[in-house]
């Protein structure tokens, strides 16, 4: 899988960009929230996910890994393709759509085009629980900067623990360590209390 392409972008329409880097142009499928933040830049670093069929080998790009994140949450979903989630990221935001599932807002999610009532409640019930369990801001803002704590954390929210049970383990190691452990040390020392 690509986790991003750097390049100089050199075709955007509202559907799919054309990024090209090392001699070769890449085409990405996209949502209108990513058309929108990549506004007039000449250079870009899409986020992308690689979808393979047997006819098809398609990427689709996000200005953020956040927005990536919220899409492979939302493919996930029985009966959810690539295509309702690329239309559901250019309905309404990714903040939106996170919002509406974790506060069980089925009107919201039904108003995008291709989502039904049935739809909108799977989405909800498959989804609700893990995006409480990784927290509300979890998703859509990534820290810029991670620091070795930060890492840490991440890791075990992605091992399956909840951002808080996580967090207060990363913290009692913190306290009990130097302060000089690497993100690995920190990792193993805080499965150990969990």
């Amino acid at each position: 899988m690509y986790a991003y392409i750097d390049g100089r972008l050199t075709f955007k329409c509202p559907t799919y960009i054309v990024v090209e880097t090392g001699g070769v142009g890449y085409q990405i499928n996209i949502s209108l929230n990513t058309y929108a933040a990549l506004g007039s830049a000449e250079r870009c670093k899409i986020y992308t996910w690689l979808h393979v069929k047997e006819d098809a080998h398609t990427l689709y790009g996000f200005a953020d890994e956040g927005e990536r994140r919220l899409f492979l949450h939302l493919i996930s979903v029985s009966g959810i393709g690539p295509t309702t989630c690329r239309m559901m990221l250019s309905s309404i935001t990714p903040n939106e759509i996170q919002q509406a599932i974790v506060g069980a807002d089925v009107a919201l999610i039904q108003k995008i085009k291709g989502i039904g009532a049935k739809s909108a409640q799977r989405i909800i019930l498959e989804l609700q629980d893990k995006l409480k369990k990784e927290g509300i801001e979890s998703l859509i803002s990534m820290p810029n900067h991670n620091t070795i704590k930060d890492e840490a954390l991440s890791a075990l929210i992605m091992l399956g623990f909840s951002k808080q049970v996580a967090e207060k383990a990363l913290d009692n190691v913190m306290k009990k360590s130097d302060g000089d452990l690497t993100v690995e040390q920190m990792i193993k020392q805080a499965l150990k209390n969990l």
